[in-house]
């Protein structure tokens, strides 16, 4: 079995949990800060890249074996420079925080990329950028991320496109039964178990998690027996699995609350201009109703003063 390591978002979602129980009435006019999703330890730099102090070691190792690895303000400016435009802060700071989290699993030794762990990502990434106001955009940033950590995002979108099309195909027996059939798909899972169980490298993360979580939905796989087995057939350990999977549903349940306290700031704010606006223009209807009335007024009072 492949030792198991992960870099989690669940300081994402303790951040926001903690940030969730402000009354809604203290949102800062200025900023949308109160929706942030930062993490709550410090950062140091380890040979020359900016890590958090539960990933230092992985860091360290990282950079032991290349030289030409870039530091995680590099991979972030590589994101700038490619997207330019503003992003809302309830979206852009867990955007910032998972390309950190991202770069650390794509620069380890042991990383390889797989169509799982894209179908994670992918799923993570959508359900994070649901409402974003504009499509383009939303397609525009997933592009420069993707960019920035010098992979393909087209591959990450066709791969987790033929992932999902596979699954909806799939019933709970055929799912955990692909080691004994020949195809695509199944030829990608049959090479994930084999270097999961050590015979190649693999390093597992909470994307491939998710990816998991996106099989058995798309399978209709609901019982909870099936993801044991699914597991075991992949060489993957299930409480890793399990424990990742309830970080990534609360994140989604944090998420959901956030973009509804949101909205409802956004409401409150255009009530205020509304109610503000209000007898600015009863002003203004008055100012032009004796506006035009005046010439009238004059001709009376000239007309009575001649007479």
């Amino acid at each position: 079995m492949a030792a198991l390591t992960s870099l989690s978002f669940s300081a994402v979602t303790q951040c926001l949990e903690r940030k969730l129980t402000l009354s809604s009435t203290r949102f800062p006019a200025s900023s949308l800060e109160l929706f942030g999703f930062r993490t709550h330890f410090s950062y140091h730099y380890v040979g020359g890249v900016r890590a958090s102090n539960s990933a230092s070691k992985l860091v360290a190792q990282c950079m032991s074996s290349a030289t030409d690895v870039p530091s995680v303000s590099e991979t972030k400016l590589n994101f700038l420079k490619t997207y330019k435009r503003p992003i809302p802060s309830i979206y852009n700071t867990v955007l910032q925080e998972l390309m950190v989290q991202q770069h650390l699993m794509r620069y380890k030794r042991s990383y390889r990329y797989d169509p799982v762990f894209a179908l994670g990502f992918v799923t993570v990434y959508d359900k994070l950028m649901e409402g974003y106001p504009s499509d383009e955009d939303r397609d525009a940033i997933f592009q420069a991320y993707i960019k920035a950590l010098k992979e393909d995002p087209e591959e990450y979108r066709i791969d987790a496109r033929k992932l999902e099309e596979w699954a909806r195909v799939q019933n709970p027996t055929s799912l955990v039964e692909f080691s004994s059939k020949d195809g695509e798909v199944e030829g990608i899972l049959k090479d994930i178990a084999e270097r999961a169980g050590g015979k190649g490298e693999f390093s597992y993360s909470r994307f491939f998690a998710v990816g998991l979580f996106r099989l058995l939905e798309l399978a209709n796989a609901t019982e909870p027996t099936i993801l044991d087995k699914l597991c075991a057939a992949l060489n993957i350990n299930k409480r890793s699995v399990d424990w990742d999977l309830d970080v990534y549903r609360n994140l989604l349940s944090k998420l959901v609350q956030a973009k509804e306290l949101l909205k409802e700031y956004v409401d409150r704010e255009k009530k205020k201009r509304e109610e503000r606006a209000e007898p600015q223009k009863a002003n203004e209807a008055i100012t032009k109703c004796l506006g035009q009335q005046l010439p009238g007024l004059q001709l009376w009072s000239s007309e009575t003063i001649s007479y």
